[in-house]
């Protein structure tokens, strides 16, 4: 039997542990990139589970979307109705104090003259009437031949494309809807519905405009973007049909606060 100092036993109890750490040999490309693999596949599985929240990352939201638009629907509709009660009782105020006021009731006169410039007096006088609507076809109807379902329903451009020129055709007044529209009203598309003004509407959208009936007709044929559904309605059998009459046009009825301003250069 072979005894040893413990220097020496420490020396080889060293040697060991380092020749088991860092072994002569060179390990393989395989050893070094399975424990890389596992741990950016793990990462992955984490950010996936945080990303969806408990819920599955394919599910179809559509259906949230449309109860998120009837509830902000149903907020806008009572803040209207609180708006209206504020704003019927601030000229009730306004015109008991004109009563004995002089510069208050130069004001109020100043306003009453500029509301139907701004839209806030509903008018009426001959214009036009443009209606835009969805291809009719039944569902068991094949598609027309290089068509998509995109091409059958109306889009957020193709109303942009009729209240532009219609405003560039010197229209006085216009409604959408049967909503009184501004110069800085945004018409926006959610699937093929219309969103203006916190209300969704769906087809066939009618867009009203008081003016002179051919100057305002002009107008739409000269239009690129009318042309393109023009010749989309015949190719597709979608809806686009322009009537001339006697309209009403209702005041604006939604909040003035401007959103955004740029100064022209």
């Amino acid at each position: 039997m072979e005894y040893t100092s413990g220097a020496a036993s420490w020396r080889k109890v060293l040697r060991r542990a380092v020749g088991v750490l860092l072994p002569r040999r060179r390990r393989p490309g395989w050893s070094v990139g399975v424990p890389l693999i596992a741990a950016a596949a793990g990462l992955l599985f984490t950010t996936t589970a945080t990303t969806a929240g408990g819920t599955p990352l394919r599910e179809d939201r559509r259906p949230q979307l449309t109860q998120l638009i009837e509830d902000r629907r149903d907020q806008v509709a009572a803040s209207e109705k609180e708006a209206a009660r504020l704003r019927a009782e601030v000229e009730e105020q306004t015109a008991t104090l004109a009563d004995t006021d002089g510069p208050i009731k130069a004001q109020r006169d100043r306003a009453v003259a500029s509301r139907q410039a701004a839209g806030f007096t509903a008018l009426t006088g001959t214009g036009l009437i443009v209606e835009l609507n969805d291809a009719v076809r039944r569902p068991d109807q094949p598609l027309p031949k290089g068509a998509s379902n995109d091409d059958l329903v109306v889009h957020q451009q193709d109303v942009q494309a009729v209240v532009n020129a219609l405003w560039a055709g010197g229209a006085e007044a216009m409604s959408i809807m049967d909503v009184r529209v501004l110069s800085t009203s945004a018409v926006r598309c959610v699937g093929n519905t219309l969103l203006l003004h916190g209300r969704v509407y769906s087809p066939p959208f009618k867009i009203v405009a008081i003016g002179d009936p051919t100057a305002l007709q002009q107008s739409l044929s000269v239009s690129a973007g009318v042309r393109e559904f023009r010749q989309a309605a015949a190719d597709y059998q979608l809806g686009y049909k322009e009537t001339v009459n006697t309209v009403t046009v209702p005041a604006f009825e939604d909040s003035t606060a401007l959103q955004s301003a740029k100064a022209l250069q």
